[in-house]
């Protein structure tokens, strides 16, 4: 039995370990958190911070393992590649790449030398005083450390950099235009330098508006924007001389225009991977895992495809005791996923949650509506008791 270290104990690295076990590996998943979903269901589990990379690869020597398995975190997927670079595992990009990418401050660098289109970066010494300007940490996620600024004073941007600072690993910080538009993902599994499979994702920030709660696949991107985004991919895999498999990306689109605001190659959280599968029939857990055993993509679907279904976060916009939610219309409920227990006080979005839930629309029409009364948070509504 081949053995496999999997760098991820959250509840979304379930569906990539699920997959790992049913293709007949023996599975080790390793990180710092006992109370994680895989740290607290599995057998295999050793607890270690592996933002220590030196003892990353030190375990990953001990257990002889013959592949690493990045999970659903940017800090995973740099430590396996650190490792991936000294011991030559398959499906991990070179550290230089992963830096590059991982870090927004550096992807920005990046993407204005390639013509990649992105919102523009400005200098804290010279700000624009008329335009609307957004503040953020390099190296967080999930919106926080996050400041728009209307109005551009000294005071107001020194208060959004300590801000952005204080959530940022390295202390760096990000000043670029803010762009309004709507938000998608465009996610994407490469083989050669040339895409072999895409979705687009609809996404929304309900309880707080820089960390996506709420998301379904669209099919009806204009294809000129499609294409488009298609041969940026592409651009920046043989810029980078990226490894197959999943490219994950984040854009604003207003009217036919796009912007990058992010890019990764680990696999998006909050089960984003049973989004993609649930609606789409497609593999996505399993096909983001096989680079990193050294196999080829397998696209045949595993489920119907076009499937109506919404996948939200269930998350309050200030910190509340949880009791107990009262939903407002009757749903179909593809899965739901409990995160915290009545009695939690659950912290205020991006920092708590309550649960993840996969609604069946049964219909297009229905599921845009069901996106609607979502997002305008009156889908349900959470009690203390």
């Amino acid at each position: 039995m081949t053995r496999v270290a999997l760098f991820d104990t959250n509840l979304s690295a379930a569906p990539i370990h699920a997959y790992l076990v049913e293709a007949g590996h023996e599975v080790f998943v390793i990180g710092g958190n006992p109370d994680d979903y895989l740290a607290r269901s599995v057998r295999n589990y050793i607890q270690l911070d592996y933002s220590n990379e030196a003892a990353a690869l030190a375990l990953v020597d001990q257990l002889d393992v013959s592949f690493i398995v990045p999970g659903c975190n940017d800090r995973s997927y740099l430590t396996c590649a650190v490792i991936a670079e000294a011991r030559e595992f398959p499906g991990i990009d070179s550290v230089e790449a992963t830096d590059t990418l991982n870090n927004k401050q550096a992807f920005r660098r990046f993407a204005e030398a390639q013509a990649i289109p992105i919102p523009r970066v400005w200098n804290v010494d010279d700000l624009p005083k008329d335009r609307p300007l957004i503040v953020k940490p390099v190296d967080a996620y999930s919106g926080r450390g996050i400041t728009v600024l209307q109005s551009i004073s000294d005071h107001e941007v020194a208060q959004a950099i300590e801000r952005a600072q204080e959530f940022s690993k390295s202390g760096q910080y990000l000043i670029e235009d803010f762009v309004s538009g709507q938000l998608y993902s465009h996610t994407a599994f490469i083989a050669n330098g040339q895409i072999r499979s895409d979705h687009i994702v609809e996404e929304h920030g309900s309880a707080n508006p820089f960390a996506v709660d709420t998301s379904c696949v669209r099919y009806n991107l204009a294809d000129p924007v499609l294409n488009a985004i298609r041969l940026d991919i592409t651009s920046m895999a043989r810029a980078l001389k990226l490894v197959d498999g999943l490219v994950h990306t984040q854009f604003i689109l207003q009217d036919n225009r796009y912007w990058f605001v992010e890019v990764t190659r680990r696999c998006p959280g909050d089960l984003y991977s049973l989004l993609i599968q649930f609606s789409t029939g497609a593999a996505y857990a399993e096909n983001y895992t096989r680079p990193f055993l050294g196999e080829p993509f397998d696209f045949d679907l595993r489920g119907p495809p076009n499937q109506p279904i919404m996948r939200h976060t269930l998350s309050q916009p200030a910190e509340q005791v949880f009791g107990a939610i009262h939903f407002h219309q009757d749903l179909q409920v593809e899965r739901y996923y409990a995160l915290s227990r009545a009695g939690d006080l659950v912290a205020a979005a991006p920092f708590g949650r309550i649960g993840l839930l996969f609604a069946n629309a049964k219909t297009k029409p229905a599921l845009d509506a069901l996106m609607t009364r979502t997002v305008q948070r009156d889908l349900y509504s959470i009690t203390s008791a």
